[in-house]
């Protein structure tokens, strides 16, 4: 979701956030002892309880759709590893570290489910709560109700830590996210393409179960890959949202394609399963429902301010703001679609898709209102033969083969109907 709203000020109003408060704890915050692990995670029908080898400070969940999941964040606490048990709605779980002090789990669903009556333990050293099973719309209606906070007991609580504060400038340098190169022809009249290599830095992704690699890294090498063929053929300009090992938000992504003006976005991933037999791409739009909600949401936050697709909403009023951010969006969703079905065409003889290999989701990646975007999962990283084909170079080159050319048609029937 998007803030405040210059299409580079998320960029400046997080980082100096985060700079400001990673400065002020590292040099005047005085913290509690080293974050508990997180034992275990023990599931037993649609029951579930995460088990910490300390007492932790809180937990919040959240969900997340495309795929659908449960998010929990567990303060003062350390990722762990594994699970037992098994529950209907649970597919598989996974565990990482946001950042020094809070630990996260993800929980991928099988069927829709949200968490009812989750509680701590006295001693604050497990949380436990169970899987509703719900709708596909209820599920949706949980997701927009945002973050769920559970408070661990007040007498499992660590000693209580001072925290002071101080005010630092933040050097020119450091105000905003800066913009990738463009390679490619230096006609600026050429379109420009956006590719995004998905996870990075301290998000790994989805992980090859057989040898531990890692989406992060195979989706950098494709991105690589895709920009190398593109720029070889000298039709479209290229850009990537990152070219090394970096960490970027949602929003960070979509934001540099709207900041550059790009003509086309695409995300690359790696999919997981616990199904170690599912193989095959998949090609993400945004779907209608969160398109109409995210419609609703810009229009009420643009204040009239910013450019949509070459139009200023500056003399709009809100009415015709949300209309016009709505027109934008829905005809990107349209090209979009359009897309994700050329991309499957172009690139099936080199690259193979599952047999649904279309589906629509409310990714915050691809909700830029005025650019089309698809989110490009090239296959399974849990499955033996898509990994071994995502991470060989001879697989690279293939996405990239059948990418390229999907770009290349694209652009070229926008050139025959001009």
């Amino acid at each position: 979701m998007k803030f405040g709203w210059t299409p580079g000020s998320l960029a400046l109003q997080k980082r100096r956030m985060v700079y400001g408060m990673a400065l002020a704890g590292a040099l005047f915050a005085t913290t509690p002892g080293s974050a508990g692990g997180i034992a275990g995670v023990d599931m037993t029908a649609n029951q579930v309880t995460l088990r910490f080898d300390e007492p932790v400070d809180g937990a919040s969940a959240f969900l997340l759709d495309g795929p659908q999941r449960i998010a929990l964040d567990i303060s003062g606490a350390q990722a762990g590893r594994g699970f037992a048990g098994s529950a209907p709605a649970v597919a598989a779980v996974r565990q990482g570290q946001v950042d020094a002090q809070t630990a996260r789990v993800v929980l991928d669903l099988a069927s829709p489910a949200v968490p009812t009556g989750a509680r701590f333990s006295e001693d604050g050293r497990s949380l436990s709560f169970t899987l509703q099973d719900v709708s596909s719309g209820a599920f949706r209606s949980a997701l927009g109700q945002g973050r769920m906070r559970f408070d661990a007991p007040a007498n499992a609580a660590r000693p209580p830590h001072r925290v002071h504060s101080i005010t630092v400038p933040i050097p020119a340098a450091s105000k905003a996210l800066a913009l990738p190169q463009v390679e490619g022809p230096r006609d600026a009249g050429r379109p420009l393409v956006v590719i995004d290599a998905g996870h990075g830095g301290h998000d790994p992704g989805a992980i090859d179960p057989d040898n531990g690699r890692r989406e992060k890294d195979v989706t950098l090498a494709i991105a690589q890959a895709i920009r190398d063929r593109l720029v070889k053929s000298g039709r479209v300009r290229v850009a990537l949202t990152r070219d090394d090992d970096r960490f970027l938000v949602l929003q960070e992504r979509y934001g540099i394609a709207r900041r550059m003006n790009a003509d086309l976005f695409i995300s690359i991933h790696a999919d997981s399963a616990e199904n170690r037999e599912a193989q095959g791409a998949t090609v993400y739009t945004l779907s209608e429902t969160a398109s109409d909600r995210e419609a609703a949401r810009l229009a009420a936050r643009e204040n009239k301010a910013d450019i949509i697709n070459g139009v200023n909403l500056g003399n709009q009023s809100g009415e015709v703001s949300s209309i016009l951010i709505d027109l934008t969006q829905r005809e990107s969703m349209n090209i979009s679609a359009n897309f994700a079905r050329l991309l499957q065409r172009s690139a099936a003889p080199y690259v193979p898709f599952r047999s649904a290999y279309h589906r629509f989701a409310s990714l915050m990646v691809l909700k830029a209102p005025d650019i089309p975007s698809v989110l490009f999962e090239t296959g399974y990283i849990s499955n033996a033969h898509d990994a071994a084909f995502l991470s060989s170079r001879e697989g690279q080159a293939q996405i990239a083969r059948g990418v390229a050319s999907a770009i290349e048609i694209h652009f070229a029937r926008k050139l025959a109907m001009n």
